[in-house]
């Protein structure tokens, strides 16, 4: 465990100073703080403190019209430009359903906001900024030159926090929801039988709580008719046959607080280091490859017939990021996609653990 001592808000702030050009979170981990506490440090100074309110910001925000927002994991940064329009809310999960920006949220999990300003040259960046108990970001909103600078301010005044201290509490870890599953105890056979008589992808989970399974454990031993493992350059293999047939596609990013998907085509492919990014008009996709530990295709039946997602893990056992093919209920899916996930490489699969 690190036992350093909490530099105080004079300190960090001082150390945000003396690297400007270090991002948050990489300044953060150098300081052996959270993000949330490093952008709580300067309450007061370009800071405000709001109230993770979610109902009340996402039917606040479709009145600041476009925006990027941004939800993130350790190893993946999705970020989309739209509008935050068609907003479902609720306590325990909320909507986003817009053409472009689409999310799923889980309120619980949001502890911590700051509106946030930063001069960059002339310029005054805008951003809400929205952490976990823990100070992990779960989702950002960054303010761009056609929004509606009111709207912003007045939703910031009305999410207001009255307290504008500049240190904030965090505890635990925000990836620990999910201790390591015990050795599978479920059959292969029941596990195939209730598989086979799935109607709806969003059973998937459900199944895997009543048999004490988790998706790894699963997809190992299910049988490759329905879970196989792939090469790990399969992601990038996907990216580029996708973006070569104009292929649209569904691409999930989250953590414990948000998922951010991006459906419909990519175009722009662009490898660096161990990145591979898409840089498309609206839709950017930052994707660490080197995190990857695993990848698997799995294929759960529907009332549509099968549909085949791509999965790639990190070495934590985490989904990193998910991918299907871009459809709507009721419909098959895109044979090209199928073919696509089917015919990219395998490697032999392990036994079950």
């Amino acid at each position: 465990m690190d036992q350093r001592v909490k530099p105080a808000p004079h300190e960090i702030r001082r150390a945000r100073a003396d690297n400007p050009k270090t991002r948050e979170r990489d300044l953060a981990a150098q300081l052996g703080i959270s993000e949330a506490e490093l952008v709580a440090a300067h309450c007061g100074d370009g800071v405000v403190r709001v109230e993770p309110r979610v109902n009340d910001l996402l039917t606040g925000l479709e009145a600041v019209g476009e925006v990027m927002a941004l939800t993130r994991n350790e190893s993946a940064v999705h970020e989309k430009i739209g509008v935050y329009d068609k907003v479902v809310t609720g306590n325990h999960n909320a909507m986003v359903l817009g053409e472009n920006i689409d999310l799923r949220i889980f309120p619980k999990v949001w502890a911590h906001g700051f509106a946030v300003e930063k001069r960059d040259g002339g310029e005054i960046r805008r951003s809400l900024q929205f952490f976990d108990a823990a100070g992990e970001a779960v989702h950002k909103v960054h303010l761009r030159p056609a929004s509606n600078l009111y709207a912003y301010q007045k939703l910031v005044a009305a999410l207001e926090s009255p307290n504008q201290e500049p240190t904030v509490a965090v505890s635990g870890s925000g990836f620990e929801e999910e201790a390591e599953a015990p050795a599978a105890s479920a059959s292969v056979d029941d596990l195939r039988q209730r598989w086979s008589r799935l109607t709806d992808v969003h059973q998937f989970f459900g199944m895997l709580k009543t048999l004490k399974l988790d998706r790894r454990q699963a997809m190992r031993m299910v049988g490759q008719d329905y879970a196989w493992l792939l090469d790990n350059d399969a992601v990038s293999a996907m990216f580029h046959h996708a973006a070569k047939g104009e292929m649209p596609i569904m691409c999930f990013v989250g953590n414990r607080g948000c998922i951010q998907i991006h459906s419909g085509p990519i175009k722009s492919i662009k490898p660096m280091g161990p990145w591979i990014n898409v840089l498309d008009e609206t839709f950017h996709l930052h994707l660490r490859t080197d995190h990857i530990h695993e990848i698997w295709a799995v294929r759960k039946p529907t009332k549509d017939g099968h549909v085949t997602s791509l999965e790639a893990y990190g070495d934590d056992g985490k989904m990193i990021i998910q991918f299907f093919g871009k459809r709507h209920e009721g419909e098959s899916e895109r044979e090209d996609w199928r073919f696509l996930a089917e015919n990219l490489p395998r490697i032999p699969s392990p036994t079950a653990a």
